[in-house]
């Protein structure tokens, strides 16, 4: 079932799918291989693939509410990815 935000692929040929199937595919790869410090990113370039432009900006929680989540963020890493290989960089080193 398309939902108006999709009818947009009713009309395209099967070319243009391949194609927007391949453009969607390298921004997941693109967000998916990201590492490091760059998992904390704002990733306005990955909604970009999408048709329609946000409708809002994001809500941003203040500093402390923001680092909470980061320290959580951080711990479902560990839980998720136990033997993921560890850095000790600095940012933007």
């Amino acid at each position: 079932m398309t939902t108006p935000l999709d009818s947009d692929l009713d009309t395209m040929s099967t070319a243009q799918l391949i194609d927007e199937i391949r453009k969607l595919r390298a921004g997941i790869r693109a967000h998916r291989d990201t590492s490091g410090h760059d998992l904390c990113w704002y990733h306005p370039h990955l909604w970009a693939l999408l048709p329609e432009q946000a409708s809002r900006p994001p809500v941003v929680p203040d500093w402390p509410q923001f680092m909470r989540g980061c320290v959580k963020y951080r711990a479902s890493l560990d839980a998720q990815l136990p033997d993921a290989p560890r850095s000790a960089l600095e940012f933007g080193e």
